[in-house]
């Protein structure tokens, strides 16, 4: 199974913005519904495109600095980097042949 890097407001900068190639970052909370749903289908992601996209997590309750700076109102929040910009923003539970199609169609 693929590493699911887990990001902090300290590493946010050197590990999603400062990455060359795209980045999946999952905002979460451990008391979210939605959020748990999502945990296997981005580990799953993370193992589907291993060596394509690095695939994150954020804990919007211990990071709450990266959370507001990037507008996280609602949660699960899923955005996709490119070159440290922001390409694509998905919010609430996604299956993961709807994720991989949105991916597959930003990466190739």
């Amino acid at each position: 199974m693929a590493e699911v890097k887990h990001l902090t407001d300290n590493n946010f900068k050197a590990e999603v913005l400062e990455t060359q190639g795209p980045v999946l970052v999952d905002f979460w909370a451990p008391w979210c519904g939605p959020c748990r749903m999502m945990a296997p289908v981005i580990d799953a992601i993370a193992t589907r495109f291993e060596g394509r996209l690095k695939v994150c997590k954020l804990n919007t309750d211990e990071n709450p600095q990266t959370a507001a700076q990037f507008g996280i109102l609602s949660i699960p929040t899923l955005i996709i980097f490119k070159e440290g910009k922001e390409q694509e923003r998905l919010v609430g539970y996604l299956p993961e042949s709807d994720l991989a199609a949105r991916l597959t169609s930003l990466l190739d």
